[in-house]
């Protein structure tokens, strides 16, 4: 295994890397659209659902989010083998985070005022119009730094995919290193790809915050 560094390997390394990358960002981008509906349904059964429904919900959300994400991972691997491993893999990644982005629309539905509850009621809206136009906006504007933050961690959260054979960024490098003893390289690669889609994303978060504040 080579310790110096060698442009050349880099440069074979690339398109390797490139295809892992694609995958890596498809499972972020479809998992973390999973997630934010599903956290959200959670959220709002648990706000205004009768207790004997929101505590299975809840139960059940806590139960995911407090076990790994690599024995949900291979235990629906085991289970759902006629779906393809990156089909699974898309899915735990947006149900594991659906607790976790329940937690942050909760928190973004308390800090909505009481009395904007009251006005939709002395107003006699219906709850869906209530949710829609009153609650919601405000909750998801005030849920804004968390989501991005939590985007942001299952973008790294992704590797664990090499659980289940799914060849993302980092299994790629891995084997890239492995047949062509360019460890150094391809790992390196690996990161600056994972830097690079990281800092724009966290900057641009940060600046929707501010942008989000004034209104």
């Amino acid at each position: 295994m080579s310790v110096e560094w060698s442009w050349e390997r880099a440069a074979d390394a690339l398109p390797v890397l490139w295809d892992g990358f694609r995958i890596t960002l498809l499972a972020t981008v479809l998992g973390f659209v999973i997630a934010g509906a599903l956290g959200l349904l959670i959220a709002i059964i648990r706000r205004s659902l009768p207790r004997w429904i929101a505590w299975p919900v809840h139960a059940a959300s806590e139960f995911i989010r407090f076990t790994p994400l690599v024995v949900q991972l291979l235990f629906a691997y085991t289970l759902l083998p006629q779906f393809s491993a990156l089909q699974i893999g898309i899915v735990v990644l947006g149900i594991h985070y659906a607790g976790y982005l329940a937690e942050v629309y909760r928190a973004g539905i308390e800090s909505v005022p009481p009395g904007q509850w009251e006005a939709a009621r002395a107003l006699s809206l219906p709850p869906v119009r209530t949710w829609r136009a009153v609650i919601l906006p405000q909750a998801i504007r005030a849920s804004v730094p968390a989501l991005g933050t939590n985007a942001v961690s299952m973008f790294k959260d992704t590797p664990f995919l090499f659980a289940i054979t799914v060849v993302e960024l980092v299994t790629a490098a891995q084997q890239f290193g492995a047949r062509h003893y360019a460890y150094l390289e391809a790992m390196t690669l690996a990161g600056v790809f994972f830097l690079v889609a990281s800092y724009p994303t966290s900057v641009l978060i940060r600046r929707l915050e501010k942008r989000l504040a004034y209104y």
